[in-house]
């Protein structure tokens, strides 16, 4: 405790009613959560396993993990870290037979979810730009906790009244496949506990205490799943911070931390307003711009870090040259000062910002990352042998079982898998179950009704293994009996590429075992079927998680870089109609796109370097730019401007021959 600041051991202390922290950019939130769980049960007396904190990524619950077991050494034991859909996925899990759903039912990711809608739509030969609108508004029903029929009432319009008919359709069949989406991993408890009063009483006994990170994040279906939880007793500590909230495109209601207040009338507020991270200019512009936005709950950032250096703002011709002086000057402050690639961040509004920057860093040789690469989970070879762990687990999964029936090849043809689909339909069973009749001999020839039995009995022998005997070793001997290290060599462009997928395979083997081991130290009677089910989720919130250590330049939306922070912070593209975008003038969302650049002023440690182009190529036509209104919102005497008509001769010369300098005593070096 003696770590921590006054508001922070306030926070942490408190546990006489609800308490809301309101913990701005960098003032050690993890901190507060973290010792106050230790605090629970080291002082208050309550038990690990009534404890739960929830948060929104896999990254942040094992953050908290790791160090609530460092303060608490062999304490933990029963004690919840989670993300909300892992948390959702628990309480599905345990009362799976009140939902009618099978124990081992599958969670569909977003291809899974694609691919079935796209099915439903497929008489209207429909283009995946409609099924992502079909999926997208799917998904905001769900999380305003709208029914199929609510959302069809309500719907405006041919295509949202289409989207409500898949909707239903689409319930239809996840019902069908023994499965849930990523979004009913919230919603069907929420559904569940408002429609059995017992259970959620139960889920209450069980969890007594609630921490909530990042509560501006919370939809309306992850709101009420908190307020069932905590009920009447008021045992709860919410962390966040308003000036933060950046997803409204998602679902979040930052109006939820405003809700608060009239749900607990005696809530507690604590401010943690010092910041760990920053120098003290960049709060000042942060707090000087963010002012401009209405607040419920007021606070100003401060730093012990130092005044430190002018923000930086550099006008440029045009996107060109914006990269252009962007990668040289990481370049040149690397080569000149010795600065780690790793220090510097970029960060835009769009995806499509990084394409010129990218050219440009590889030409200068310069090492990058790019957020929002190819998951490990989105590979073929693990997709594959998901489909294998999904279908082991739950015979009525259809998606997964079309996937792998011909992986390897198994001459088990179209017109066997169409004339097997019609028959299933016909008997309302899975594709699986339906191989397994002695009707479907009247449909299909006598070799290919063996060709698809021998493969049903193989997996069902394989899943009679996972129980009976090692499962680990069951799966091991699956990918043999499969061959599929053969397939993969077979049909890869090169021999390293065959090797590269099966290493991947291997990894994913030894992840299922490690999950497995982690789920038996806080559940004995855990199985293959939570292991599994537990990978899966982790593959749909660590899509965006990657972690790497080495030494590169960081590139990222200000959406991805939340809760991030580097030394040295390049913002591109201050202008408007892209910050602000376009679209957010056009809907009157100014204010959230002010929060945006708020996150991304408030990553910077050390510098910061706003830089924006005053012409740019769309759709092959130069237009002129204006620049954003942001940058008129900042205190101008912290600001240092370049290229805006001003000429500074001998500071160019200096850092040109600085950069030659250095180049030559590198090359001295070697």
């Amino acid at each position: 405790m003696s770590k921590l600041n006054p508001r922070q051991r306030e926070a942490v202390h408190y546990i006489s009613g609800p308490l809301l922290v309101l913990a701005g950019a960098g003032s050690g939130k993890t901190s507060v959560i973290t010792r106050k769980i230790a605090y629970l049960v080291e002082t208050c007396g309550i038990e690990a396993r009534h404890i739960a904190a929830v948060t929104f990524t896999n990254k942040a619950a094992r953050e908290m993990k790791e160090r609530v077991t460092q303060l608490l050494p062999g304490k933990t034991k029963g004690l919840t870290v989670s993300t909300f859909h892992n948390l959702g996925m628990n309480i599905i899990r345990r009362e799976h037979k009140q939902l009618g759903l099978k124990a081992g039912f599958s969670i569909f990711d977003d291809q899974d979810s694609r691919t079935l809608i796209k099915d439903l739509l497929l008489h209207n030969d429909e283009d995946s730009e409609h099924v992502d609108y079909v999926r997208n508004m799917i998904s905001n029903w769900k999380n305003e906790m709208m029914l199929p029929a609510q959302a069809e009432a309500s719907a405006v319009g041919p295509q949202e009244i289409l989207a409500a008919r898949a909707y239903e359709a689409y319930n239809t069949h996840l019902k069908a496949y023994n499965a849930v989406d990523f979004d009913d991993l919230i919603w069907t408890p929420v559904r569940l506990f408002e429609d059995h009063p017992d259970v959620l009483e139960r889920w209450q006994r069980r969890i007594r205490y609630l921490l909530v990170d990042e509560y501006q994040d919370t939809n309306l279906s992850q709101y009420k799943l908190v307020r069932q939880l905590v009920g009447h007793r008021g045992a709860l500590t919410v962390v966040g911070d308003d000036d933060q909230s950046i997803y409204a495109w998602r679902g979040a209601r930052p109006e939820n931390l405003e809700q608060l207040q009239v749900d607990f009338p005696s809530l507690k507020v604590v401010k943690l307003e010092q910041n760990y991270r920053s120098t003290s200019r960049i709060l000042k512009a942060a707090n000087t711009l963010i002012a401009n936005n209405p607040h419920v709950f007021d606070k100003t950032l401060w730093s012990e870090m130092g005044l430190g250096d002018a923000l930086r703002v550099v006008h440029t011709r045009n996107e060109d040259a914006e990269c252009e002086r962007v990668a040289t000057e990481i370049l040149d402050l690397h080569l000149r000062n010795n600065i780690p690639f790793k220090d510097f961040a970029v960060l835009y509004r769009g995806n499509h910002q990084a394409r010129l920057l990218e050219v440009k860093l590889q030409s200068y040789q310069v090492p990058y990352k790019l957020s929002g690469g190819t998951s490990f989970f989105s590979r073929a070879e693990i997709k594959d042998l998901m489909g294998y762990l999904k279908v082991l687990v739950n015979r009525d999964d259809d998606n997964a079982f079309l996937r792998i029936i011909n992986l390897p090849r198994r001459e088990i043809g179209p017109t066997t898998l169409q004339k097997l689909g019609e028959y299933a339909s016909e008997r309302d069973v899975s594709l699986f179950d339906a191989c397994e009749e002695m009707g479907l001999e009247q449909h299909l020839s006598k070799s290919a009704v063996e060709k698809l039995r021998r493969f049903t009995h193989w997996l069902h022998q394989k899943y009679r293994q996972c129980y009976e005997d090692d499962p680990i070793q069951a799966i091991k001997e699956l990918i043999q009996d499969i061959d599929y290290e053969g397939w993969l060599f077979q049909n890869a462009s090169s021999e390293s590429v065959a090797e590269k997928r099966m290493q991947n395979v291997y990894f994913l083997v030894d992840s299922l075992r490690n999950t497995l081991e982690r789920l038996q130290e806080d559940d004995p009677e855990a199985g293959i079927e939570e292991a599994i089910a537990r990978l899966i989720l982790l593959d749909l919130m660590d899509r965006q998680e990657e972690e790497d250590d080495s030494n590169r330049v960081q590139l990222m939306t200000l959406h991805a870089s939340k809760g991030l922070e580097f030394p040295h912070v390049y913002l591109m593209g201050m202008e408007e109609e892209l910050l602000p975008h376009r679209n957010s003038i056009e809907n009157g969302d100014i204010e959230e796109e002010r929060r945006l650049a708020y996150v991304g002023i408030t990553r910077a440690k050390k510098t910061l370097t706003m830089t924006l182009a005053r012409q740019r190529k769309q759709f092959g036509e130069l237009i002129d730019c204006t620049a954003s209104r942001f940058l008129d919102e900042l205190p101008p005497e912290d600001l240092e401007t370049e290229g805006h008509g001003e000429k500074n001769e001998r500071v160019n010369q200096a850092r040109g021959r600085a950069t030659l300098n250095s180049l030559r005593n590198m090359f001295d070096d070697l």
